[in-house]
């Protein structure tokens, strides 16, 4: 098994789960994916291992959204939604598909950073110092932007409750 094949097979769902957080499309979603892996095997010599693996791999998926989003003129880079609910409620909700599909709604309602944040913590399981890495920024911002994300989840998805009764 060559390098590359093993960084697929080790790597693909975390990349899935991310580009799936963004896009909130699962077909979308798989080919951002596959984008991501081709754009990886070129840019492997390049890889340093400074960071994360995951976090060089999810990098490439979103510069491979945002000019997917460029190239169809879907929508501006600054009017993205964020990803951003708790884990605890993620994963009990995450049993209920109706309630993953509220979950996933939500987040893509968000604005950034919030939903990358949410994005990485979440279903890349990265910390909070690979995301903060990942943006620059220190792993207290990444942690304060996942949890504000987080509250804001929570209280639509409380509000959502409300009117429904």
């Amino acid at each position: 098994m060559t390098d590359i094949e093993r960084l697929y097979r080790d790597y693909f769902h975390t990349v899935y789960l991310y580009v799936l957080g963004v896009t909130s499309d699962k077909h979308l979603a798989e080919d951002i994916t596959a984008e991501t892996f081709l754009k990886a095997m070129d840019a492997i010599d390049g890889f340093n291992g400074k960071c994360d693996i995951r976090v060089w791999l999810c990098q490439i998926a979103k510069n491979t959204y945002f000019s997917y989003l460029r190239k169809n003129r879907r929508t501006a880079l600054n009017d993205m939604p964020e990803l951003t609910p708790d884990p605890f409620l993620v994963e009990n909700a995450l049993a209920d598909s109706d309630e993953a599909q509220r979950i996933h709604e939500i987040l893509h309602t968000l604005n950034e950073p919030y939903k990358e944040v949410f994005t990485l913590r979440v279903f890349c399981e990265l910390s909070f110092g690979q995301i903060g890495k990942l943006f620059g920024k220190t792993d207290n911002w990444a942690c304060v932007t996942y949890h504000r994300a987080k509250t804001a989840i929570k209280e639509r998805m409380e509000k959502q409750n409300e009117t429904a009764l």
